[in-house]
């Protein structure tokens, strides 16, 4: 088990030496100079190479039949929360019945690496249900990434709003920096991308996070945690 570990850390560290490379050795200054001038490219790397080290942290991931199990019946009930829509957003974006819950839930109950896991299938669900596709770096920072950063909330199990906030702060980041790359060309005249994502974002992430609150303040957390124990 510790050959397996150290191997796959020599892995992690071979990628990120890898990418120092390209990125620091001066016959590459035109792939930086790429990069620079075009940020679809650069956000492409980033959320690529999130992808893998999450990939690589999966691997240390154990999941158990009544893990699954429990996954499988969130990421259920997460499906159907989200078709309640409370208002919904022309450019994608929905305020809905504290469709986040049960991602919040597996966090709390496993851990950032499951957590983690459930969002980026809950991502890959949402794609195939209500897909909003106008590049493919753009889907990466709408679908799985967001959700994946739901996980955020197991680093604070004990602190229940700090690391719901946490989370939701990690989902507004993806979504904001999709809206001042690939929706820039839907805002007002005059307004910066960068306000307009930033306001955007916000307007339907800020109710969907109080919300979310207010139905975990009500829930017998206690009960919850000790059913869904493995």
């Amino acid at each position: 088990m510790e050959w397996k570990k150290n191997v796959d850390n020599q892995e992690l560290y071979h990628l990120i030496f890898a990418f120092l490379l390209m990125v620091l050795l001066p016959e590459r200054s035109v792939f930086m100079n790429e990069l620079l001038t075009h940020p679809a490219a650069a956000f492409a790397l980033i959320g690529v190479l999130t992808l893998i080290l999450g990939g690589l942290y999966f691997r240390h991931v154990h999941l158990s039949t009544r893990t699954l199990v429990n996954m499988s019946l969130m990421l259920a009930i997460t499906v159907v929360l989200h078709q309640i829509k409370l208002f919904h957003m022309p450019q994608g974006g929905s305020v809905t019945a504290g469709s986040m819950v049960p991602l919040l839930l597996i966090a709390y109950r496993y851990g950032v690496g499951i957590g983690s896991l459930a969002g980026f299938l809950y991502g890959l669900i949402d794609l195939l249900l209500n897909p909003f596709i106008v590049h493919p770096v753009q889907v990466l920072f709408d679908y799985p990434l967001p959700y994946m950063a739901m996980g955020l909330a197991g680093l604070w199990s004990k602190h229940l709003y700090v690391g719901t906030a946490l989370a939701f702060i990690g989902r507004f980041f993806c979504h904001f920096i999709s809206g001042i790359v690939f929706f820039a060309s839907y805002a007002p005249s005059g307004m910066s991308p960068v306000l307009y994502s930033m306001v955007f974002n916000a307007s339907y992430l800020l109710p969907e996070f109080i919300i979310c609150c207010l139905i975990l303040k009500l829930l017998p957390l206690r009960l919850i945690m000790r059913s869904m124990k493995s």
